[in-house]
């Protein structure tokens, strides 16, 4: 039987414009134990995105706050910094990087339902609007996704649009949240929240951003070096003047310079798309990388070069895991990437470091899946065909022990 759509919440609805309408939703919001929120806003043409709506839900009232005429939001973002407080989003990294934009900080205790969904079965990632039908049986209009959220005054389609994107946040918390407690999952997510907010502003020291650059594939330590002073330059002039990276220097051009480091600023002027006026400037990073000592270079990346059973073992962890997920309802993309499973049969090879299997290693990951696949590598299981028909085909059987 087809899924009977709910009701969407009747809550009173209303739109902040001016410091006197900010002021009563944060006293409302001050009583308030749990806030939604979410934001909109246009960044394809500065460093750090232009905020132009934030859309909040409580239990009791949806607002959408103007922040182009309503005056600083610092006192918001202190409300949802407050660890007594739970914040909850969908998808939520601008939401992490505009507070923290804000005050400095980001919420204190968050809830992200796209999170939330993969670790009790949902498709990960899911979008807000296949979650809402997928939980509440309501269908949304996205009609407004490449809307300018600059232009004033909001039609009735944007407003609507804006109170949607917050109006079922609650009720999918609360539901989402009596899975996770059902399952035993609540750790689990704690632990996914407190990385995505790292990870959100740039605090993971295990991502260098500077790598996924286009272009510095296959330089030498010294050239990767030029790499990343070129992208560091590049990042801090972008935030200076507030645009986009790539207007200050595009990745391709990054990637010849590292590539081909001219030693001389003129030289460096017959490369097309350099402002003469950085010229001076990106020499200066160039040089600073040139006299880096090598040990200071950053390591360039393996190239993968395995042998053929790693490739072989690593496809069958994935179908491995992909049973366990299917039967522990959890998203299988959520748990493990391919190269989590390739690590972890690279960490049995000869010569290799044992343990290094990545985020399979820490916290929920390594207690409940890092052992079945271990045993599964051990010869300790075996994986059964159980039903072709039936959604669950495979099964993971313990072999017996050899006897004495």
């Amino acid at each position: 039987m087809a899924k009977k759509p709910a009701p969407p919440p009747g809550l009173p609805e209303s739109i902040v414009a001016d410091p006197a309408g900010l002021q009563e939703c944060l006293a409302h919001l001050a009583g308030c134990s749990h806030i939604a929120f979410d934001t909109e806003f246009v960044g394809e043409q500065t460093y750090r995105p232009d905020l132009c709506l934030v859309q909040v839900a409580t239990a009791e009232r949806l607002f959408i706050i103007d922040p182009l005429s309503c005056g600083p939001l610092a006192e918001f973002w202190e409300l949802l910094a407050d660890p007594s407080r739970v914040a909850i989003v969908h998808a939520g990294r601008e939401e992490m990087r505009m507070c923290h934009f804000g005050i400095g900080r980001t919420p204190a205790h968050v809830f992200d339902v796209q999170i939330a969904a993969g670790l009790v079965g949902y498709t990960y990632p899911i979008g807000y609007s296949g979650l809402v039908a997928e939980l509440l049986g309501v269908r949304l209009s996205k009609g407004e996704t490449l809307t300018d959220w600059r232009r004033r005054p909001l039609t009735p389609a944007q407003e609507k649009y804006a109170f949607d994107d917050v109006r079922y946040l609650v009720p999918i918390w609360k539901r989402l949240h009596d899975r996770l407690r059902r399952l035993n999952r609540e750790d689990w997510a704690a632990e996914e929240f407190a990385a995505f907010v790292r990870r959100s502003i740039g605090e993971d020291a295990a991502v260098e951003r500077w790598r996924k650059i286009k272009g510095i594939g296959g330089l030498d330590a010294k050239g990767l070096a030029v790499a990343r002073e070129l992208y560091r330059w590049r990042d801090s002039r972008a935030a200076q003047g507030n645009r986009p990276p790539r207007s200050v220097l595009r990745d391709e051009l990054l990637g010849d310079l590292a590539r081909r480091p001219p030693t001389k600023l003129d030289d460096l002027l017959s490369f097309r798309g350099l402002a003469k006026t950085d010229a001076p400037h990106v020499l200066d990073a160039i040089r600073r990388a040139k006299a880096l000592p090598p040990a200071d270079w950053p390591e360039p990346e393996e190239r993968e070069n395995d042998a053929p059973h790693v490739a072989l073992l690593s496809n069958l962890l994935s179908v491995v895991l992909g049973e366990w997920c299917a039967r522990n309802r959890i998203a299988q993309s959520l748990v493990a990437t391919a190269s989590d499973l390739k690590r972890l049969v690279r960490a049995r090879q000869p010569g290799a470091t044992p343990g290094d299997a990545s985020s399979l290693a820490n916290g929920w990951r390594q207690r409940a899946i890092l052992p079945e696949l271990e045993a599964f590598l051990d010869g300790k299981r075996s994986l059964v065909v159980e039903n072709p028909s039936s959604p669950h085909p495979l099964r993971l059987a313990a072999l017996p022990t050899e006897g004495p």
